[in-house]
């Protein structure tokens, strides 16, 4: 049941106002929209009309997407993300059904000028080069307070909260938050794969923990009011993040160990402590990561397997979605970096299908339509939906900004 195009959006396409081919390198991208097949739920026409009136109403936020097209070939990936001017994908936005997402820029595997894709350089020219493409168009905007997700919602626009997935640009320059925040970062992982001068990443053999710099990073963070991350984080760096902050911090995109036992998916503890502080984690989508025993061919199903075992685990109001996905081909997106990512890294063996999308939560044009279409169907309140869509994190930004 995909949404019809915001009436507010107008067609602007990424770097409309550069000339193609003269003021920078076009390379083939995926569509927007249909590159898979859509998703059927089999709801009847009551349960259609009530997805549009929870759309229409609800705060609809996604803790974290990769909103940007990715090109048609994955063996161009790397050159095309080293070049920073990637599309971003306003047309699938303006079908999405969301107020507001976090877009996390440099993911780790954005460039290949270092090991871990981290240079200071990189993350600014990264983070200009949207906010530029952003600033010519007026649909999407940069939100940097609460007060700009509420004003998203209530103009009918999508507010853009700016993120990375990792500090490692920082190095050991604890002011370069504060630029970064200046800039209009309003949120921010601990580590991705490898360890940096934080903390410890889910790559590494050794779980060395929260750094001492990484607990004075912290209390900048919340200083200054950017959300913590911890997703990619080991289980230690984790759990020492949530003691250290003092306000609660997001797993902005991550699943349950006990139901699918792979280092991407955080433990039982971890996902407790976080809630026992406040804190919030968003249920991730990427493929091969939220799989489960009953459902091991990745699709909206299975990903909703990991909803209700952490809101069984820790309640309804610590529960979101950050489905992390992007237009186009996320599966060859991983094959190409897959050395860089840590899916695949198990506590034991752990065998499933591989699966060329995730059908039913492949891009961020259908995600929510699709989850909140399974909720309707599977008798979830109003009140209940509205939460783990979006007022669950407004809470949790509330405090933390």
């Amino acid at each position: 049941m995909p949404q019809e195009p915001h009436p507010n959006y107008t067609g602007y396409q990424s770097f409309d106002y550069l000339e193609p081919h003269v003021d920078y390198r076009v390379f083939d991208v995926a569509p927007d929209l249909d590159r898979v097949p859509g998703y059927d739920l089999g709801l009847d026409e009551e349960q259609q009309a009530r997805v549009r009136s929870i759309i229409s109403d609800a705060h609809v936020i996604s803790l974290h997407e990769h909103p940007k097209v990715l090109t048609t070939d994955p063996h161009q990936l790397r050159e095309y993300n080293s070049t920073g001017r990637n599309v971003l994908g306003f047309a699938g936005l303006a079908r999405s059904g969301m107020s507001a997402y976090f877009d996390n820029f440099m993911n780790g595997t954005n460039t290949v000028t270092s090991a871990n894709g981290w240079k200071w350089n990189d993350v600014l020219y990264d983070l200009g080069l949207r906010f530029a493409d952003i600033a010519k168009q007026d649909f999407v905007f940069l939100a940097r307070t609460v007060e700009d997700v509420k004003r998203a919602k209530q103009e009918g626009k999508i507010a853009c909260v700016a993120g990375l997935e990792a500090a490692t640009a920082i190095e050991n320059e604890l002011d370069r938050l504060d630029v970064l925040y200046g800039l209009g970062v309003r949120q921010m992982g601990i580590a991705y794969s490898m360890a940096n001068q934080l903390g410890t990443g889910l790559a590494e053999e050794v779980d060395g923990g929260l750094t001492a710099f990484g607990h004075r990073a912290v209390e900048r963070m919340n200083k200054l009011g950017i959300a913590i991350d911890i997703s990619h984080s080991s289980d230690r760096t984790s759990l020492d993040t949530v003691h250290a902050s003092a306000v609660p911090i997001f797993i902005t995109h991550a699943g349950a160990r006990g139901l699918w036992p792979t280092n991407r998916m955080k433990p039982d503890e971890v996902i407790k402590a976080c809630a026992d502080r406040g804190g919030v984690i968003g249920i991730e989508a990427a493929p091969h990561t939220t799989l489960s025993p009953d459902h091991p061919e990745h699709s909206l199903e299975s990903v909703m397997d990991h909803f209700q075992y952490c809101v069984d685990l820790v309640g309804i109001d610590h529960v979101a979605f950050g489905p992390d996905t992007n237009f186009g081909d996320h599966v060859g997106l991983h094959d190409s970096f897959s050395s860089q990512l840590t899916i695949g890294r198990a506590h034991g063996h752990v065998s499933h299908p591989r699966v060329p999308y995730v059908a039913g939560v492949e891009n961020p044009a259908e995600n929510f339509t699709n989850i909140i279409g399974w909720l309707v169907k599977h008798d979830w309140s109003d009140d209940d939906i509205h939460k783990v869509v979006g007022t669950n994190i407004l809470r949790v930004l509330k405090e933390v900004w």
